[in-house]
């Protein structure tokens, strides 16, 4: 075991935190929105299926809320067991950072999650909206102090080194570095379109197995909508986003593509083998220029090939692989959105087939997010402060044999609450509305949703 290597270990472990744990955020941080509004049309129609809407997605909240939080002690924990140096050097910037996430956003979150899960009923309805508000602020919040430092790791900016370690010269460069603004309006919409398609999975989910209720058809129309509107916005800024990457991390940019030689009009791979040792892509499926037009929008543009960078770039696989399925996972998300919003709003109901597809699509956003986020995390490599600091410079001295036990610990951990969570899913799915007493003293205003049809 003493002969595995620690520090690939120690990646390995942290790529399977920030795996586990980036799923439950990617859910919170645009259901809360999702959930106030829920809140708003119940108390401006008055019309229980919002009501029941807000409540069973409030439960899913909570349910990721728990699990995101328990996952992020755990990622903190790592940074003192496999990743001292990090903290030692960049403890000035890095410390803060996660200190305000703490203090402005998770003490929100924590302070009001109580009144918007138990207190309706027993606080005002303004009261009530008002907590729901804050919490959705706090998530929102939450990101940007963790995107801002992870951006500032990426693109570093208002700092000097002093013996060693930095210092802060502006709050302001540090926070708004050059990448920042992207990766947070990138991960805003992520978010989103994550949720959307939860949503519009659960839903399909209740209508094939004919347990939907009187607000399936509201959530279904809401995700479908909202989709269709968000994945063309996102598939712009990410355009923006890799225009800003080639400009800042050009090493990533070839290693995305598989650009070996620095060259003009270069073709687009659609598909193909990466080998580092031979430096191609062995059976590489190309269009001619349009990762040229794409990158710089010119047809004769430039783009740096891996040879420019000697041994200080990304491994070229697991990122070029990543990107496409990213890519290929947002494509579908165009159609099903776009085909979906059609059905709802010209045919007001969907077929039992793309219902289904529906199903199929339930977690297509979690797997778009971790495709990015390995991209944005193994992009960066061999550095954890890009271009500035190794990340075999800030590991830890830590037996690989310990680090492989706590890794093969967290794993298992891992599956077992990942299968548990979809599965409380499910059974809340497929459960009956809960009745439970509430503002309206009739069910008069209640719409009635044929099983065939979709009208909201």
């Amino acid at each position: 075991m003493d002969s595995l290597n620690g520090l690939l270990l120690a990646r390995i472990q942290f790529a399977s935190n920030i795996t586990f744990h980036i799923l439950f955020p990617a859910i919170n941080i645009a259901l809360a929105w999702c959930l106030l509004f829920f809140r708003w049309r119940w108390l401006s129609t008055k019309q229980l299926p919002w009501l029941h809407a807000y409540r069973f997605w409030t439960k899913v909240f909570a349910l990721s809320f728990a699990l995101g939080v328990v996952s992020g002690v755990t990622m903190s924990f790592q940074f003192g067991t496999n990743w001292p140096g990090f903290m030692e050097r960049t403890g000035n910037i890095s410390g803060p950072l996660l200190g305000y996430e703490v203090l402005t956003a998770f003490f929100l979150e924590a302070a009001f999650l109580g009144i918007m899960l138990f207190g309706h009923g027993r606080v005002s309805e303004r009261t009530h909206l008002i907590a729901t508000f804050l919490v959705a602020f706090g998530t929102t919040l939450s990101a940007f102090w963790i995107l801002a430092l992870n951006s500032w790791m990426q693109t570093p900016a208002g700092f000097e080194v002093i013996a060693g370690k930095f210092h802060v010269l502006s709050w302001v460069d540090v926070i708004f570095n050059p990448s920042f603004p992207y990766r947070l309006s990138h991960m805003l919409l992520a978010s989103t379109l994550t949720v959307c398609f939860l949503m519009a999975g659960i839903s399909g989910w209740q209508l094939v197995r004919n347990k939907h209720n009187e607000s399936t058809a509201k959530v279904l129309r809401f995700a479908l909508t909202v989709s269709a509107i968000v994945i063309p916005i996102q598939i712009f800024v990410g355009d923006l986003h890799g225009l800003n990457t080639l400009k800042h991390q050009p090493a990533k940019i070839a290693a995305v593509e598989a650009i070996w030689n620095t060259e003009k009009s270069a073709p687009l791979v659609i598909f193909g083998i990466p080998d580092e040792q031979q430096k191609k892509t062995h059976y590489a499926v190309e269009i001619p220029k349009v990762a040229s037009i794409i990158l710089t929008h010119k047809v004769d543009g430039e783009i740096k090939g891996l040879n420019e960078f000697g041994d200080a770039h990304p491994p070229v696989m697991p990122v070029f692989l990543a990107f496409r399925v990213m890519v290929a996972i947002a494509t579908a998300m165009l159609a099903v959105s776009w085909l979906g919003a059609w059905f709802i709003w010209r045919r007001r109901s969907t077929p039992p087939w793309f219902n289904w597809a529906l199903v199929a699509m339930t977690f297509s956003g979690w797997i778009a997010t971790v495709a990015g986020w390995y991209v944005t995390e193994i992009g960066r490599q061999p550095y954890i402060v890009y271009g500035l600091v190794l990340t075999k410079q800030v590991a830890s001295n830590t037996p690989p044999a310990y680090i492989a036990l706590t890794l093969a610990a967290y794993l298992s951990l891992y599956v077992v609450l990942i299968v548990s969570y979809v599965a409380v899913l499910r059974h809340m799915a497929e459960k009956p509305l809960n009745d439970s007493p509430n503002p309206l003293s009739t069910r008069e205003e209640v719409p009635n949703f044929p099983a065939s049809e979709m009208r909201t």
